[in-house]
Order: C-alpha cells, then structure tokens, then sequence
C-alpha cells in the first residue's frame, strides 16, 4: 500500500541513521546552552537603589518584600496594562505552566512571580479566571516596567524611543513607533482586541523576564529577556517544536484556555 503522505519516508534503518546525526546536534545544543547558563550566572550584579513600591494580595510590599524570604527572585514581566480588560493571551499561555513547577522553585530557594502594571483588583480577577496561584503584584503607580523595557510611554511610542530586547544595543527585534496614523502589523489588532484595547495602548506593554537575588537585604538585577529569549518558558512550543509538523502557524491561534470551546 502507498503511502498518502507528502512528507519524506524511509526504512526504519534510514530514519535511526538521520535520528543519531540530528542526535549529535541536540547534543551540541545542549552544550552550548548549559555553557550560556553558566555565563548568564557570571554577568556581573547591579544593585537596585530605587524604592519600588508593589500592590500584593498581602498589601503594599517593597521589591525586597517580593522575595517572600528567599534569596532568588524570578519576575515574569505579564503584559496587562492598566486599561486592558483581560491579560495577554500570549502571556496567559506562558504562565498556564507555572503553577505546576512553581512550588519546585519555592523549596529551592527561587519565588516565581508575575508584575503586571494592571491595578491589583484587575490581576485578582484575572487570576481567579484563569484558575493560577502564582504570586502576582502590581506595579501600578511605579517605574518599575519602564525600568526594566517592558513599560512605553505613549510620547515614547510617537518618537519612537522605545528600547526593548537591548535595541539601543544594534539589537532590535520589536522597537517600533506606533501613533494614530500608524497601521498596526499583522494580526497586531487581532490580538490587541482580546485585551480590550487597539493596537497602540496594547504595544505599551511588553513579555519579558527578570531575575534578582538578594544579599544582606540588598537587592541586585542580575539578568533579563526578552521576545525569543522567552521561548525556552514558554511550554506549549517547547512540545510543539517536537511534534511532526513543528510550530505550524499560519494566523494567531491560541487562545486563552478556558476560550477554545466558545464559538
């Protein structure tokens, strides 16, 4: 019988011969990526001087306080701004994976936590939605997102002064100037809409991740991320990278989990 496929076929021996060739690159990949780790350990730490002040489910808390008495600090940048009515569906996606292995990093010394700039009663809403524990402030009222390039001006956009992923570096990957007469890019509304907002005020906001450790109640910014440099937390592409037919997007297509049933 012929195959009905249109994708290459071969005997099993031509497949294990391929496999052990793509074999030998994951473990070059896998090298290289414990050697960047081990790189992003050595960049040297900046301490925080700046009094931020964060709205938690426990009250008013100091970046310090966020720490809940460990000595590591991991910070998903979620983008909810203050006039979205729901979080990022992208960003919702990403955490759907971190309750499970949250609790792993408490008992080893790491807290997990989102920063939204959202008001705290919005994040509380959204987060009994979507069913997370996670920790998740607010940073509301603070510079804290704009500090650390996940948080845009409305000026910033119409000069086009907005530096993200280290794009003041020659390192550009979505430093862009949105105004009223801009057209927002492909799917850009598309996904703006599902938050409640158009293109411009969603694009204020930006996904990334920060870590801080803390010494001798001092706080120090030791590395963040940005864009594809998320890609290794986010879990659905990690599965998806593996699975036949890869990433296969053609349009935006996931949703928020409890919207794929809804017509």
């Amino acid at each position: 019988m012929k195959t009905m496929t249109k994708h290459k076929t071969g005997t099993r021996e031509e497949w294990l011969a391929a496999r052990l060739k793509l074999l030998k690159a994951e473990k070059e990949l896998t090298r290289k990526s414990d050697e960047l780790a081990r790189q992003r350990q050595e960049l040297p730490w900046v301490p925080i001087e700046k009094k931020y002040q964060f709205d938690t489910d426990a009250g008013k808390a100091s970046l310090a306080d966020l720490f809940q008495g460990r000595s590591q600090l991991l910070v998903y940048h979620f983008m909810f701004g203050p006039d979205y009515t729901a979080g990022c569906p992208a960003c919702s996606s990403i955490t759907d994976g971190f309750n499970g292995f949250a609790i792993h990093l408490a008992n080893h010394d790491v807290t997990l936590m989102a920063i939204s700039r959202a008001p705290l009663a919005k994040i509380q809403a959204y987060k009994k939605r979507m069913g997370w524990t996670i920790p998740w402030a607010s940073s509301f009222g603070s510079d804290f997102n704009y500090d650390f390039s996940v948080g845009f001006t409305e000026e910033q956009q119409r000069k086009g002064d907005v530096n993200y992923n280290y794009s003041q570096s020659g390192i550009q990957s979505r430093t862009h100037k949105v105004d009223a007469r801009e057209k927002a890019p492909e799917g850009g509304t598309k996904v703006a809409a599902t938050t409640g907002t158009d293109w411009a005020t969603y694009s204020r906001e930006a996904p990334g991740m920060s870590a801080f450790a803390l010494e001798d109640g001092k706080v120090f910014h030791t590395y963040s991320a940005f864009a594809r440099g998320l890609d290794a937390m986010w879990g659905l592409y990690q599965w998806l990278d593996r699975a036949p037919k890869g990433r296969n997007e053609t349009e935006f297509w996931f949703r928020r989990r409890d919207e794929y049933n809804k017509s």
